[in-house]
């Protein structure tokens, strides 16, 4: 893509970014080179077994044994390195903090031990909201957050983590690796930061938070305190309410002082390690998640840093990245559905209406063409996110949303 298209749209420069992030055949290459490396075992054996093979069988051996060679040569003369990661997490938080251990363990894994990437949980590098600055400006050498804490930087920062009224999180994924959503937003990142990040964790759909009052209309809404982030925030705003930031830890005292009305954090397993069924009071528990219908963490990485790795070391970041997102969700959805039955023990899960569903979706359109207005390379990236929303909407709604449906209904 081009700084500038026929119809003379604003668009990001991709050529520059893949100058700067070095990324490319060899990237591919070293990956295979990771796979081969992972089965050499099993090659080997079989090669040890067969005896009486034919002349094409040793061919072909000859031909996995000098591949293996050359990846042991290679990882062999890699360097060993151990780096600090920042993160946005308490080490309580077993699925969002563990994302980051994922990730670290399983580059580790790939590399044979030789890159270890330790996290560290909030606080301990920078605070939880600091970490792409960190990242950025050389005080971590890696990072582990959400992009949409970081809005305040730039409303890009949106679309790494979940934009409302978005994609579920099957779409942002297909969106991210497939529908170029990745090198839009690294090189966006690149431009704007000098850092590379890649998807690395996800929660699904998050529920819609925690309310000390019933909410069914709009006027509901007015002078409603709650802690609630990024783009939604601001429709909050003008819809009267009041948007809240403060760290997911501090919650609790939140609601319990009357210092905000609401709140929204993740889903039944992370609230719960907040600790809200301690509060003792009525809470209607809302639902869906319009905000963050499909969210996603990442890992971030300066570019200085990121180019001067092996391209073998390269490759196990990004299949540890894609490792880490897979498996965060695969534990959300195992201990979400238990942990809803604690909720609804002391709390009533109530779901928005109609009326504030209609009222939320309207002004979040308003707010994204707002932003895009001010915004050129909010501009950039909003227009083909929108029309690959509606392409795999309306997919989704034919077969996915059929059976979901049947599915509870029967």
């Amino acid at each position: 893509m081009t700084a500038e298209n026929e119809s003379n749209e604003p668009t990001l420069n991709r050529r520059s970014f893949l100058g700067q992030a070095g990324v490319g055949v060899a990237g591919f290459a070293a990956s295979a080179a990771i796979l081969s490396a992972c089965s050499t075992t099993e090659v080997d054996t079989d090669a040890a077994s067969n005896t009486d093979s034919t002349a094409a069988d040793n061919s072909e051996s000859d031909s996995d044994a000098t591949e293996t060679e050359t990846v042991t040569e290679v990882q062999g003369d890699a360097p060993e390195l151990e780096w600090n990661m920042a993160t946005s997490w308490p080490t309580s938080l077993v699925t969002l903090f563990g994302s980051a251990q994922i990730f670290a363990t399983e580059v580790s894994r790939l590399t044979g031990g030789k890159f270890k990437i330790n996290p560290k949980p909030a606080g301990e590098i920078v605070g939880g909201l600091d970490v792409l600055p960190a990242v950025r400006d050389g005080g971590a050498e890696a990072g582990h957050t959400a992009s949409y804490y970081y809005v305040g930087l730039s409303p890009v920062q949106q679309f790494g983590t979940a934009v409302p009224f978005g994609l579920t999180q099957r779409q942002q994924n297909a969106w991210l690796y497939e529908g170029g959503g990745i090198e839009l937003l690294n090189e966006f990142y690149a431009e704007e930061h000098g850092v590379i990040a890649f998807p690395a964790g996800a929660t699904g759909c998050q529920m819609g938070g925690w309310f000390s009052k019933e909410i069914n209309t709009v006027d509901d809404l007015q002078g409603l305190k709650m802690r609630i982030p990024g783009i939604a925030g601001k429709v909050l705003s003008n819809l009267g309410g009041e948007q809240i930031t403060i760290p997911g830890g501090e919650i609790l005292t939140s609601i319990q002082t009357g210092a905000i009305d609401a709140a929204e954090f993740v889903g039944p397993t992370d609230d719960l390690i907040l600790g809200l069924d301690q509060l003792g009071t009525d809470l209607f528990y809302y639902h869906p998640g319009w905000w963050e219908p499909g969210t996603a963490l990442e890992v971030q990485f300066s570019l200085e840093k990121w180019n001067e790795l092996p391209d073998t070391y390269k490759a196990a970041i990004e299949n540890a990245a894609a490792f880490a997102n897979m498996k965060t969700m695969a534990l959300y959805d195992v201990l979400n559905q238990r942990d809803l039955q604690k909720v609804k023990e002391f709390a009533e899960i109530r779901e928005f209406s109609p009326e504030l569903m209609a009222a939320f979706k309207a002004e979040t359109e308003n707010v994204l063409d707002e932003l895009a207005a001010e915004d050129e390379k909010f501009a950039a990236i909003l227009g083909p996110w929108r029309e690959f929303r509606e392409g795999i909407s309306e997919w989704h709604g034919l077969a996915e949303r059929s059976y979901l449906t049947q599915q509870t209904a029967l």
